[in-house]
């Protein structure tokens, strides 16, 4: 089944239909308002009537007519530019989007390329993301932690297993939890270092968050830069001690929002199959 949406647009108060914006753009394009209607099917007397009822509503004229032919008025330009913006949105639907954690997306990334899904790729939190994913801007919705998709009672499924790593200027100083006791850290806001945290609270490891960022990247750079600083990150983006692998081992899971989307099912069949082998080249272990 295809699908060909149309817009219409709410200006000052005004609903007009897509097909006053499909005639100015054809307008502005032929300068000729005969051409126009010509291109568009439509008789000279209808695009003419189209235009006028459509100036009366605003009280501004939309098309200039001179003996050399017609053409836009600046305002004109201005809500048929905005209309366009808005067709882009949905025209960059035709793409797949991809969107979720910064491991997870980025994980799909590698897999899309593998499988070759041309797909538009975005890297956020997972909050951000369910929040995309809510408004129905996302085809694909990955998760870094799956705490969230319990949250939100979503179907997810599981495709790759990750866990953290301390990371610090010194990795070999950390032998055993008590090397951890009073070391300062970057947290990662939103992030499954949520289980490391739970992990060192539940051991009455004493320890503090003095810096809190978005993104993984941010938190390494930071450590990198400090001699005392330490973070957690999945193992699957750097380096470091596995103190707590076993207790911070989680699933990178995938949601589609429309599963009756064939192209995307059959993506997925392929991500728990041979995409297996490409997870485990990465740095995750497969499912």
């Amino acid at each position: 089944m295809k699908y060909d949406p149309k817009l219409n647009l709410f200006v000052d108060g005004h609903e007009f239909s897509y097909k006053l914006f499909e005639t100015l753009k054809c307008v502005s394009k032929t300068w000729s308002q005969r051409e126009a209607a010509r291109r568009l099917g439509i008789s000279h007397a209808v695009l003419n009537r189209r235009i006028r009822e459509s100036e009366e509503k605003l009280g501004i004229k939309l098309v200039d007519t001179t003996g050399a032919g017609s053409g836009l008025t600046e305002y004109g330009f201005k809500i048929l530019g905005r209309y366009e913006k808005y067709m882009s949105r949905l025209e960059e639907r035709k793409k797949p989007v991809i969107c979720g954690g910064h491991i997870s997306a980025g994980l799909l990334e590698l897999l899309s390329k593998e499988y070759g899904l041309d797909a538009t790729i975005y890297q956020t939190d997972d909050e951000s993301a369910l929040k995309l994913a809510s408004m129905d801007m996302v085809d694909i919705l990955t998760l870094d932690d799956p705490v969230r998709a319990f949250m939100w009672d979503l179907d997810f499924t599981p495709i790759a297993y990750d866990h953290l790593v301390l990371v610090s200027n010194q990795p070999r100083s950390f032998k055993s939890l008590e090397d951890i006791e009073g070391r300062e850290f970057v947290e990662v806001e939103g992030s499954s270092q949520r289980l490391a945290w739970n992990t060192l609270d539940n051991r009455n490891i004493n320890y503090k968050i003095v810096e809190v960022v978005k993104s993984p990247y941010n938190a390494l750079k930071i450590v990198q830069k400090s001699e005392y600083l330490c973070t957690f990150l999945n193992s699957s983006f750097t380096y470091g001690s596995n103190i707590l692998k076993s207790d911070t081992k989680h699933i990178i899971s995938v949601v589609l929002p429309n599963n009756e989307n064939e192209f995307l099912k059959d993506f997925l069949g392929f991500i728990l199959g041979e995409g297996q082998n490409i997870i485990d080249n990465y740095g995750f272990e497969r499912i």
